[in-house]
Order: structure tokens, then C-alpha cells, then sequence
């Protein structure tokens, strides 16, 4: 039998993807978005590979040939898995993956805002410094990030990562998760106790604007936010007026609500200097996404010899 493989955001994984050990037909296309064009590409497909092309319910019952979705990425979210699952749709994902890429962004992200890295290397493009009175300026607050506290919001394999990073560079790490386990504080003591709080769970009803005014108004004034999950998981609109109005300290996030956004947002429209954004590369590394594209075909391999793994329930 050979299998017919369509790849519909090849562009979207900067990494050789090798031709999997079974007879297949492969075609890659760099973006797929719209659900006519989705069902028109896979009409002949049983195995689709997608990083971020959304899969609804609608979209997968015109597709009666589909039998695996290998998801390359970690958050399946893109996915309708109660549709997929009534059609006999195997979902996999990537797992382990992001083990150094994800946690360096956040230490990265952590470092730049609490030194207030970005602004003042602005202010010297703009010519502050060559006007100034003194050797130095202090017009962004910088604190040390020795002898701070990190909440972790989600301390899973990603969570411990970062937090032992953490402790090395001498934080208090307050671990959160809905999973128990030994050392964890619950969601408030991270709130009000934390001078960076970092998220890392998946997006679902339950978590989905888990970040709103409530939370903000716990947090220290000068405490940070910083999300490289998913962008629902915090409510864009009341983290803007939080940082505006010094709520809070400052935020970086590598997530949006709508990516890409297209019609613009006002997370990545805003001109704040405690305010970073960047276009979801956390997870991008070069190590990171070859190690994706090969997980990727060993998830393919094993579906179709009949001992499929990584799989999404």
C-alpha cells in the first residue's frame, strides 16, 4: 500500500523533514489556511502533517480518507479531537522537543525586562546618551534578577526546565500546576509573591483568559509576565491597561490571540518600553526543530507500522 502524505505548512518547520522508511506519495505546501483549500489538498491524503493549520470539525467530515494527523508541534488545539476521534482520526504530537529552546526564550525574555535591556538600547539610537549630563541614566528601572522570585505557571517537563535554570541564577522558584505533585504552592501565593511569572499550559475552556484584571491587581507592581504557551491564556486588553497604568512591571510574550495577526493587535501595536513581543519563535532553534521534523517522521513511521505513539486522546 502506499500512502499518500500532504504537508500543508511546510515553511512553518525550518528543518530537513526525511522521507519516511515506507512507499508514499509526498507533497509539501508552504501555507494552507483556508478550509477549502485544506479539504481540496488532503481530499486524497490518510496522513496529513500540520503545524498550525486549523482542522475543525467542518473541515475534517469532508475528509473520509484522513486516518493520522501529526501535529508538529506540542498544542493540538488547532485540532476538533472530539470530530477527529468520531471519524477514527489519530492525532500525534511532539513531545520533548523544546527542552532547551522554550526555557532559554523565557530566561531571555527575563533578563531583558528586568534590565530594562530594550529601552535603553533605544534611548541610545535616539541620542539620550549623548545628551545627557552624566556618564549614565536611569531612565527604565533595572533589578537583579539574583534573589528574585519566579512563579511557574504549569510545571511540567517545560516548568522544571526553566525553574532549575532559575535556581541557578540564584531565584526562589514557586512552582504551580492543576497536577499534583511534592513542592508546589497554590495559584495565589504565585500571584502575589512572584516578581516574574512564567506560563506554560495548554490553552482549554479552563484555562482561557486565566490572566484577567483579577490577577493583575494581586501581582506586584513591578512583577513581570511572560508567556510563551498560547496567547488565549491571557486577556490581551486588561494586560495593555496593566502595564499602561503600572499595575504591573512589564510583560514578554511570544504568543498572540490571533497569529498571525493579520489584522492587527494591540499587544504587537503597542509602543511600551516594558512591553516585548516577538512572532512565536520561543520554540525555534535550529537543534530544536530538526529534533521536531525527526520526531515528527518517527510519529508517521510508527502509525503506520501499527504502534503509534505520541498520541493525542
Amino acid at each position: 500500500m502506499t500512502h499518500k502524505i500532504v504537508f500543508l505548512d511546510r515553511e512553518s518547520v525550518d528543518a530537513k523533514v526525511r522521507a519516511p522508511n515506507f512507499p508514499h506519495d509526498y507533497t509539501e505546501y508552504d501555507s494552507t489556511w483556508e478550509p477549502a483549500e485544506i479539504v481540496e489538498r488532503l481530499k486524497d491524503a490518510d496522513i496529513a502533517l500540520i503545524n498550525k493549520v486549523p482542522m475543525r470539525a467542518e473541515t475534517l467530515k469532508q475528509l473520509p480518507n484522513l486516518k493520522l494527523i501529526a501535529v508538529a508541534a506540542t498544542g493540538t488545539d488547532i485540532v476538533d479531537k472530539a470530530q477527529a476521534k468520531a471519524q477514527g482520526i489519530t492525532i500525534s504530537n511532539i513531545r520533548g522537543y523544546a527542552f532547551n529552546t522554550v526555557p532559554e526564550h523565557v530566561i531571555g525574555l527575563m533578563f531583558a525586562l528586568r534590565r530594562s535591556i530594550v529601552p535603553y538600547a533605544n534611548s541610545v539610537k535616539r541620542g539620550d546618551w549623548s545628551k545627557s549630563r552624566q556618564f549614565c541614566y536611569f531612565d527604565y528601572p533595572i533589578y537583579d534578577i539574583a534573589g528574585s522570585t519566579l512563579g511557574i505557571i504549569g510545571y511540567g517537563a517545560l516548568g522544571k526546565s526553566i525553574g532549575k535554570r532559575a535556581e541557578a541564577l540564584g531565584m526562589k522558584v514557586l512552582p504551580y500546576d492543576v497536577f499534583p505533585q511534592d513542592g508546589l504552592v497554590d495559584f495565589e501565593t504565585v500571584l502575589t509573591q512572584s516578581d516574574v511569572i512564567t506560563i506554560h499550559v495548554p490553552l482549554t475552556p479552563d484555562t482561557k483568559n486565566m490572566f484577567g484584571p483579577e490577577q493583575f491587581k494581586k501581582m506586584k507592581n513591578h512583577a513581570l509576565l511572560i508567556n510563551t504557551a498560547r496567547g488565549g491564556l491571557v486577556d490581551e486588553a486588561a494586560l495593555l491597561e496593566a502595564l499602561k497604568s503600572g499595575e504591573i512591571g512589564g510583560a514578554g510574550f511570544d504568543v498572540v490571540a490571533q497569529e498571525p495577526p493579520k489584522d492587527g493587535n494591540i499587544l504587537c501595536d503597542a509602543d511600551l518600553p516594558n512591553l516585548i513581543v516577538t512572532p512565536h519563535v520561543a520554540w525555534a532553534s535550529k537543534e530544536a526543530m530538526q529534533f521536531l521534523a525527526d520526531q515528527l517522521i518517527d510519529n508517521v513511521e510508527a502509525f503506520v507500522a501499527g504502534k503509534p505513539v505520541n498520541v493525542v486522546e
